[in-house]
């Protein structure tokens, strides 16, 4: 028995690889297919199943497009309807696979056909629990993300509850935990930063474990919930219904685009998207260009600010253009027109207009600070760590709705922890008339060491 977990930092997402004697099974691919294909034909193994867990939010999976180029089984638990050629399983079916099985385990609560799979090994035992989105380290899936449900985010935590009382806490304390997600992914409201556990680690210290309520379950489960990213929804349909392969989407969307072409696109009603870091986008970049850069959370930060049904144009270091389409791919973001060939060097040498973004270090933010006005970009539970008197806090995905109470004449300084999102909440106060806003480089982990005092945050 061989089990591999193909860990994705973008976007939390761990997929699996399980194999047995020649056989193997995928759950929860990411939409490009090459990483699987590879690793079964250098183990000298057959793909003969794809397992999802769930109609999956954040991410567009890669079982369609597998399933067709190694006639593999696609299999979705208990009430799952697709637009594809799949196999709806019912609870507590068995798959074999070599000498081991996946027995499915039917757990709505995050969603309605929400899944898990007990892999049982070669001398019967259960070995390990491949839960989906429905059990992390530390947390469970958020039960607001169902797609054309009736049902209210109570009435699914109600069934989550059941479906961790039932089929979860009932088996051994060494069985092994391979959740979907790890820390950052927003299926979850906290999840920790480990990839996996096991059974028994998690009865004692994840939170929706202990024994309660259903009442009360229900309420430490929805409490909190902030409004899902804008494309969750997009992607839950698209895993359910189907979608374009990936390798015409890359051949269609990695496109060089001239300065000229470049320039003449920009004055239409696209979307243009600096890929670059911070620092790169600071010292130059094209007129309304939104930063957000490929080193962190891209595709869900593009997924949480940008509209997807408007086109989108690239800038990007060369030799990441196909890294920028693809991991927007991964998201359901497949609407791009092409790339800035030869980047913002090309640009300049063109002699068009550079646009430079004001910044500041941490040092020289220190000073007269009382009398700035400043913006808190980071999230809610970030806040609670420590804030600066009198910063305005909206966090990043909620920037856009808070836009009409910010004043366009006013001088902004901008922070979130570490200078990541603040470039971006910069670039999109800026692209939407906002003239006066500074960066302060570095965010609260540098303000800190400049000696400026943090208070706790008051919630009116």
């Amino acid at each position: 028995m061989y089990i591999e977990q193909i860990y994705t930092g973008c976007l939390a997402e761990a997929a699996y690889y399980i194999e047995s004697n020649g056989e193997a099974a995928i759950i929860d691919p990411l939409r490009e297919t090459a990483p699987y294909i590879e690793l079964a034909a250098k183990r000298n193994a057959k793909i003969k199943y794809v397992f999802e867990t769930h109609f999956h939010a954040d991410f567009v999976s890669g079982h369609v497009d597998l399933a067709k180029k190694t006639g593999a089984l696609i299999v979705f638990g208990p009430t799952a309807e697709t637009g594809f050629e799949s196999l709806t399983a019912h609870d507590d079916e068995e798959f074999k696979i070599g000498d081991i099985r996946l027995k499915v385990l039917h757990t709505p609560g995050h969603t309605m056909e929400s899944s898990c799979y007990l892999l049982i090994n070669e001398s019967g035992k259960e070995h390990a629990l491949f839960s989906g989105d429905t059990l992390f380290v530390g947390d469970v899936g958020r039960p607001d993300l169902a797609i054309k449900s009736n049902l209210t985010r109570e009435d699914l935590a109600a069934l989550l509850y059941k479906s961790l009382n039932e089929k979860i806490k009932v088996l051994a304390d060494d069985v092994i935990l391979y959740p979907a997600h790890g820390a950052g992914s927003a299926c979850g409201k906290n999840i920790g930063k480990e990839t996996f556990s096991t059974i028994g680690i998690q009865k004692k210290m994840n939170y929706a474990l202990q024994v309660m309520s259903e009442q009360d379950f229900v309420k430490s489960v929805t409490e909190g919930l902030t409004a899902p990213p804008k494309y969750f929804f997009m992607d839950a349909v698209l895993n359910k219904q189907g979608y374009e392969n990936i390798d015409d989407v890359l051949t269609k969307n990695t496109k060089a685009l001239s300065v000229e072409e470049f320039d003449a696109m920009s004055k239409l009603d696209v979307l243009i998207l600096d890929t670059r870091t911070p620092g790169e986008y600071e010292s130059g970049t094209i007129e309304n260009a939104i930063n957000i850069g490929l080193d962190g959370q891209y595709a869900p930060w593009v997924g949480a600010l940008l509209d997807a049904k408007k086109p989108l144009i690239l800038i990007t270091n060369e030799g990441k253009e196909t890294e920028a389409v693809l991991r927007l791919a991964r998201i359901g973001y497949e609407n791009v027109k092409g790339f800035l060939k030869g980047g913002v060097a090309a640009w300049k040498q063109a002699e068009k207009k550079i646009e430079i973004t004001s910044s500041i270090n941490a040092d020289e933010f220190a000073q007269s600070i009382d009398t700035k006005k400043i913006i808190d970009v980071r999230n809610p539970g970030e806040w609670n760590n420590g804030v600066i008197e009198n910063a305005q806090l909206i966090a990043l995905g909620n920037l856009e709705n808070q836009m009409p109470t910010l004043n366009k004449n006013e001088h902004y300084y901008v922070h979130c922890a570490g200078g990541y999102r603040s470039m971006m909440a910069v670039s999109l106060l800026k692209k939407n008339g906002f003239k006066n806003i500074t960066n302060v480089r570095g965010g609260i982990a540098k303000i800190s060491e400049a000696f400026v005092p943090l208070v706790q945050p008051v919630f009116l």
